[in-house]
C-alpha cells in the first residue's frame, strides 16, 4: 500500500495548485487522483479546440443535470473537465475574479481571511499578466494573463462601440479598479497554447521526486479510522486500490464530484445515506445543497459583410487558420469564442453590475446533434451576443444514485426557479436588443434571427430564454464553507466540520457564487487552500 503526507484527490483548477503548493518546499509527498487522462492532447492545447472537448469523453465526464421546469424541461449538458488540469483544460479561458462585494461577503458570512483585501495579494501573485502590473494585477506568476485588444475580430470593436452608446462605459480590465462597462476579455493563454491549471502548476510539480500522479484513478471512497480520514480507495485499470495519507486527504473534485465523493464515504444528508445503504459517518444536509449556477443565453443576428463563420466554416478557411496557428501560434485558433464582454446593471438602482455581457464574431444557430460547432459555423454571416447573470437566487442540489461511484450524481439545477431570476433575465434580454439597436452596430445587422423579431412580449421573452438558455459552466457551492455545520461543510480553513484530516479546496467551497467566471476564483481557492494546510501542518 502505497503511503504519502498528503492525498489529493483531482487535479483540476484547484488540485493542480494544492499539489504544485504543498510539494514546492520538497519537504512533504503528494499524491495526485485523477480519474481522467493526459492533458497533452492537441485539441486541450489549443485554445479554440475546446469546442472539440464539449461532449468528448476522453477528457469530458458529460454529465447531464435532470429535466428542468425552469429550462422548459430541457435536460441540460454540463461538461466538466476529465483530465489534469480538469475544467481549466476544457472551458472558454476568460480571467475574471469577480467583485469585490463577493468577496467580502464570502468574509462577513463568518469567513475571515476570505475578503477581497486579503484574497488581492493572492490573485496578484497567481498571475503573469501580459498587460503589466498595476495595484490590482500582477506580473511573473505561474498563470498567464494575454491581453487580446489587437486580435479582436472588426465588428467586435463595433460592438464595443454601441455598447458604449448604449450607456456603458469603456472598461480595459474587469479585474481592475471596477467590473461595470464593456471591454475586451483577458484570456489564460500563452504563446497560443491554453494555460491550464496543469500546465502552469501541476506539470511543474510533477518533476520533482516528491510529487506522484496517478491518472486513470477514480477515488471512491475516502478511509477513515475512527473520525480520521486515513487515505483513499480508488480504481485504476478496474483494479481496487488503496493510499494512506500520514497528514491529510484532500478533495479537490469540483462541486459535482467532491459531494458526490461524500456522500459515498458516509458524509452527508443521513436519509439519503440510509435510502442507498450507506453508513451515516458524519450527518450534515449541506453535502450537496446549495448548488448555484449562472445561466445564460445568445442572441443572434445575420450580419451584412463577412464574420468568423466565413473562415472557420469553409475546407480552405480551416486549412488557413490551422496553418496559421501550427506555424504562428496565432489566429482565431489561438482565441475564446468569446472576445467582447461586459457587465451591466438591468436595473440603474442597484449597487452593482448583476449581468456579464460575451460577445461572439460567428454563430451557431445550426448545431448538428451532440455537436457544440464553434469549429463548423452557420454558413452564412453571423455574430452572437449573450449574457449570463451574476448572482442568481436559484438554487439546487447534487445527490448520489446508488453506492456505485462510476454511475453519475443526480443534478437538480431548479433553473429560474425564483421570479427574481426570472425577472433579471427578462430585463437583460432587453439590453441585447438596445445594444443592437445602437448605431455603431446596427448598420452592421441584415436581421435578427435567435429568437427573432416576433418575440416580443415579456411572455414570450420568458418562453423563449426559458428554451434557450441553460449552464454556462460555473456550478459552486455544494461543499460551501462556513463557520456552523449547520448551514456549511467546510470551516473557513476548509476542513470538513466534525472530522479529522479531511478538507475540501475546490470551487464548491465557495460560500456564494463570483460575479463571473469561477476558474480564476478557484485558483485562487486552491492556492490559499494549500497555504492553509502547510500552516496547520508546520
Amino acid at each position: 500500500m502505497k503511503q504519502f503526507d498528503f492525498i489529493v484527490i483531482g487535479s483540476g483548477s484547484a488540485g493542480s495548485v494544492v499539489a504544485e503548493r504543498l510539494s514546492a518546499s520538497g519537504r512533504h509527498t503528494v499524491l495526485v487522483l485523477e480519474a481522467g487522462g493526459s492533458d497533452r492532447r492537441f485539441f486541450v492545447q489549443m485554445p479554440l479546440g475546446y469546442g472539440k472537448t464539449f461532449f468528448d469523453p476522453a477528457v469530458n465526464w458529460n454529465y447531464r443535470a435532470e429535466p428542468d421546469p425552469g429550462l422548459a424541461g430541457n435536460a441540460d449538458h454540463w461538461p466538466r473537465g476529465k483530465v489534469l488540469g480538469g475544467s481549466s483544460s476544457i472551458n472558454a479561458m476568460v480571467w475574471v475574479r469577480g467583485q469585490r462585494e463577493d468577496f467580502d461577503d464570502w468574509r462577513d458570512a463568518g469567513n475571515p481571511g476570505w475578503g477581497y483585501d486579503d484574497v488581492l495579494p493572492l490573485f496578484k501573485a497567481i498571475e503573469d499578466n501580459e498587460a503589466g502590473e498595476d495595484a490590482w494585477r500582477g506580473r511573473g506568476g505561474p498563470v498567464h494573463v494575454t491581453e487580446l485588444t489587437r486580435f479582436v475580430h472588426p465588428l467586435c470593436n463595433l460592438y464595443l462601440q454601441a455598447v458604449q452608446q448604449a450607456g456603458l462605459p469603456l472598461n480595459p480590465d474587469f479585474n481592475g479598479e471596477r467590473q461595470e462597462g464593456v471591454g475586451v476579455y483577458q484570456i489564460t493563454t500563452r504563446n497560443g497554447r491554453r494555460m491550464s491549471a496543469a500546465r502552469a502548476f501541476l506539470r511543474p510539480a510533477m518533476k520533482r521526486a516528491n510529487v506522484h500522479v496517478e491518472t486513470g484513478a477514480l477515488a471512491t471512497r475516502i478511509l477513515f479510522e475512527g473520525r480520521r480520514a486515513v487515505g483513499v480507495e480508488y480504481l485504476q485499470g478496474g483494479h481496487k486500490r488503496e493510499a494512506r495519507a500520514g497528514r491529510e486527504v484532500i478533495v479537490s473534485g469540483g462541486s459535482i464530484n467532491s459531494p458526490q465523493l461524500l456522500q459515498l464515504s458516509g458524509i452527508g444528508p443521513a436519509a439519503l445515506l440510509r435510502d442507498n445503504g450507506i453508513s451515516v459517518l458524519e450527518a450534515n444536509d449541506n453535502v450537496g445543497a446549495h448548488l448555484q449556477d449562472h445561466q445564460g443565453i445568445n442572441y443572434t443576428w445575420r450580419a451584412k459583410s463577412a464574420t468568423l463563420n466565413q473562415l472557420l466554416r469553409p475546407w480552405w478557411g480551416k486549412m488557413l487558420v490551422g496553418a496559421r496557428y501550427l506555424l504562428l501560434r496565432n489566429g482565431p485558433l489561438s482565441m475564446s469564442m468569446n472576445q467582447g464582454g461586459g457587465f451591466f446593471r438591468t436595473d440603474p438602482a442597484l449597487a452593482r453590475p448583476n449581468m456579464q455581457l460575451y460577445f461572439q464574431a460567428f454563430s451557431t444557430v445550426l448545431p448538428k446533434p451532440g455537436e457544440r460547432p464553434i469549429l463548423s459555423p452557420d454558413p452564412w454571416p453571423g455574430f452572437s451576443i449573450g449574457l449570463s447573470n451574476c448572482r442568481p437566487t436559484s438554487r439546487g442540489a447534487i445527490t448520489i444514485r446508488s453506492t456505485d461511484p462510476q454511475e453519475h450524481p443526480k443534478i437538480v439545477a431548479n433553473a429560474f426557479s425564483t421570479d427574481h431570476d426570472v425577472a433579471e433575465m427578462l430585463a437583460a434580454v432587453k439590453f441585447l436588443r438596445t445594444i443592437a439597436a445602437a448605431p455603431a452596430i446596427a448598420e452592421a445587422i441584415d436581421e435578427e434571427v435567435l429568437p427573432g423579431p416576433s418575440i416580443r412580449s415579456d411572455e414570450d421573452l420568458i418562453e423563449d430564454f426559458r428554451k434557450r438558455s441553460g449552464t454556462v459552466y460555473h456550478p459552486v457551492s455544494t461543499c460551501r464553507m462556513g463557520p456552523d455545520a449547520a448551514t456549511a461543510v467546510v470551516s473557513p480553513r476548509l476542513k470538513v466540520h466534525g472530522l479529522e484530516g479531511l478538507r475540501v479546496i475546490d470551487a464548491s467551497v465557495f460560500p456564494n457564487v463570483v460575479s463571473g467566471n469561477t476558474n480564476a476564483a478557484a485558483i485562487m481557492t486552491g492556492w490559499k487552500g494549500g497555504e492553509m494546510v502547510l500552516e496547520d501542518n508546520a
